[in-house]
């Protein structure tokens, strides 16, 4: 072990908790994923959609992603507005952004290869310690813990750990535990059997106890706080924020503008966004050189993101047909029949979607 066992934890008892993990994920666990391979460019790409992203919706995508970026090669000398196109409806685009980054990284720092020691890995861009910890597992084999929210879970529970995981303190003693469980041998099977338990048994709702290779060593289930466990984040308000934006449509197109690479849907595809108290036909008239013909609302759509809901109220635009765009660095006209290819926002998508419908 790398670590002396964490204080005020009590070992699992009866059969050690790697073993019993380990023989559950060769019986039970899964063996079909796309991305179950030693190739670590495949690892890595699977393991930074998967965060914060469930396995079933980042399949497609995945294999989407693939057909166009089939090397690490190719993907480090695509622009990055390629990315983000493939990347669009993932969420998250900081993500995309720095999958960009990390590969042009690993061809210029370490010759197209990425590193086996987690360290150098993590010091990739949009890799931390438990992903640089997953990717060097899977496709090197190295003795490395991961702690990712599965993890913690599975932890927090069997261990009958309390506090917010998302604090230094708790986090810092499952790191502790997280290096105290690692085996010897077969660390690969280990992680991915830490993952698949999270995932299908030790899930957040309704957890499949009874099947669970932990059970009769599990604190939580003892002692009958499975719902309680982890401690869950300290509730506080959601801000709410408001924005208009303007669906500027001609001849079947939609007017698309790129947003400023940092802040939010950096570096997408979006559609202008009105001032608070703009009148919407004089603002694109002044900021366009546009003639507006007609102005009507379209409705409204409510999206939550991670620290704060967006309430959007997009207003349908029509201007005449043949009009320049004034200022026309960052702006597109794109064909609405077209959009597939657009790296959009996933709200953005469904105003143009809505619109699509609409107009049949």
């Amino acid at each position: 072990m790398n670590k002396s066992w964490p204080a005020g934890i009590a070992p699992f008892p009866g059969t050690p908790f790697a073993r019993r993990l380990i023989d559950w994920q060769r019986h039970h666990g899964r063996h079909d994923l796309p991305w179950q391979t030693r190739d670590a460019y495949r690892v890595w790409l699977s393991e930074i959609m998967l965060q914060q992203t469930q396995v079933e919706t980042v399949i497609p995508y995945y294999a989407r992603f693939l057909e166009r970026f089939p090397t690490l090669e190719s993907l480090a000398a695509a622009p990055v507005e390629d990315v983000l196109a493939r990347w669009s409806g993932l969420g998250y685009y900081a993500r995309a952004r720095n999958l960009h980054k990390c590969a042009q990284a690993v061809m210029t720092r370490h010759g197209g290869t990425f590193p086996a020691d987690p360290t150098l890995l993590a010091e990739l861009p949009g890799i931390g310690r438990s992903t640089a910890a997953a990717i060097s597992a899977f496709s090197y084999g190295t003795r490395a813990a991961i702690l990712d929210g599965n993890v913690k879970r599975v932890f927090a529970r069997a261990f009958g750990i309390d506090g917010f995981p998302g604090t230094k303190a708790v986090e810092n003693a499952l790191w502790d535990l997280a290096e105290a469980l690692l085996p010897e041998r077969d660390v690969d099977i280990y992680t991915q059997a830490q993952m698949d338990l999270g995932a299908t048994l030790c899930t957040r709702g309704k957890p499949r106890c009874g099947q669970c290779p932990l059970a009769d060593g599990c604190v939580a289930l003892r002692d009958g706080r499975v719902a309680e466990l982890p401690t869950p984040r300290p509730k506080k308000a959601v801000p709410e924020r408001h924005g208009r934006f303007a669906v500027i449509v001609a001849n079947g197109a939609v007017l698309l503008e790129r947003r400023p690479p940092a802040g939010i849907w950096g570096g997408l595809q979006s559609l202008p966004e009105l001032p608070e108290d703009a009148d919407t036909a004089e603002w694109v008239a002044r900021r366009f050189g546009l003639t507006v013909t007609r102005v009507a609302p379209l409705p409204g759509l409510r999206h939550v993101f991670t620290h704060f809901v967006l309430h959007l109220a997009p207003e349908r635009v029509e201007v005449a047909a043949g009009d320049g765009v004034r200022d026309a660095d960052g702006l597109d006209w794109w064909p609405l029949d077209a959009l597939a290819d657009a790296a959009l926002p996933t709200p953005v998508r469904k105003v143009l979607e809505a619109l699509q419908r609409a107009t049949g």
